[in-house]
């Protein structure tokens, strides 16, 4: 069947395609575009009207749907000018979505300047439940089947489901501050991340951790998973309501053994997670309408 011949009603690539969901974790795609005002300008007052109805209408849909976020920022610095952060289940409507979001605003409006997918994940470093049981009778004295240790262990299930929770199937915040870096794990000779054994490296992501935890309330970051998917092995999004929070997390935590030794970074991309008309409105996409 040649172009022509396609039926004018041919259902939508979405629609025809079985899902492609991954056994664990959601799909993560991080999107980053220039605006090219001239091509901008080029369009009717008219046009340019509906092109933002068209993306308005669009995002309000793509939130609409179970299992699915899509955060959007203006984005900081010459870097970028708008970005997008999209979480869905299925990699074919992820990807459908990520072809039709450069178009939104007409043909050569959106150039994309930097784009990421990973997928959520555990960290293989988490305490197990046989660890933990260890520490209450090592440390606490709690005896297995006594109703203090039943207790701890508990509250350590509730944790660990919420943990699971939260790092597979976020439920990402509001907070204004946004920045996001891809990241990888040294392979240098004499500084192998890979080479240590799986002990030590989990003796030093716990001390990593605690720097994290002391950032609880004022941080959310998500650490997604990239091996295989992209470039670097995990993409990092951190959000805060101040962003002095993400400069100190990032600077204390480049101090930890983990990232002093074993840690390679890619660009950092910060933006201000806003409304989407107050996007229209600071990149003057409603100036002269």
């Amino acid at each position: 069947m040649t172009f022509s011949q396609l039926p004018n009603d041919a259902p939508d690539a979405a629609s025809i395609t079985p899902p492609l969901i991954p056994s664990e974790g959601w799909n993560v795609l991080h999107l980053f575009f220039s605006i090219a005002h001239g091509a901008w300008r080029e369009h009717s007052t008219q046009k340019r009207r509906e092109s933002l109805i068209h993306l308005s209408e669009m995002v309000a849909e793509i939130r609409s749907r179970p299992n699915t976020q899509l955060l959007i920022f203006s984005m900081v610095s010459p870097k970028a000018d708008i970005g997008f952060m999209l979480l869905a289940d299925d990699l074919q409507y992820a990807n459908t979505i990520e072809k039709q979001i450069p178009l939104s605003l007409g043909p050569d409006v959106l150039d994309p300047v930097f784009g990421y997918y990973s997928l959520t994940e555990l960290s293989e470093y988490t305490t197990t439940a046989e660890e933990y049981a260890h520490t209450l009778q090592s440390e606490q004295g709690l005896e297995p089947g006594g109703a203090a240790f039943n207790v701890a262990m508990d509250a350590f299930h509730a944790r660990m489901k919420k943990y699971q929770r939260d790092r597979l199937h976020p439920n990402l915040p509001d907070w204004p501050a946004f920045c996001f870096y891809p990241m990888s794990k040294r392979r240098e000779n004499g500084r192998n991340w890979y080479a240590l054994s799986f002990e030590e490296r989990k003796r030093l992501m716990a001390g990593h951790a605690r720097v994290g935890r002391t950032y609880a309330g004022r941080i959310l970051q998500l650490i997604t998973g990239s091996t295989g998917l992209d470039d670097f092995e995990w993409g990092v999004s951190l959000f805060a309501k101040d962003i002095a929070d993400i400069k100190r997390i990032v600077y204390e935590m480049r101090f930890d053994p983990v990232s002093a030794e074993y840690a390679e970074f890619g660009q950092f991309f910060v933006g201000l997670q806003l409304p989407l008309a107050e996007i229209f409105r600071r990149h003057s996409l409603l100036q002269g309408d």
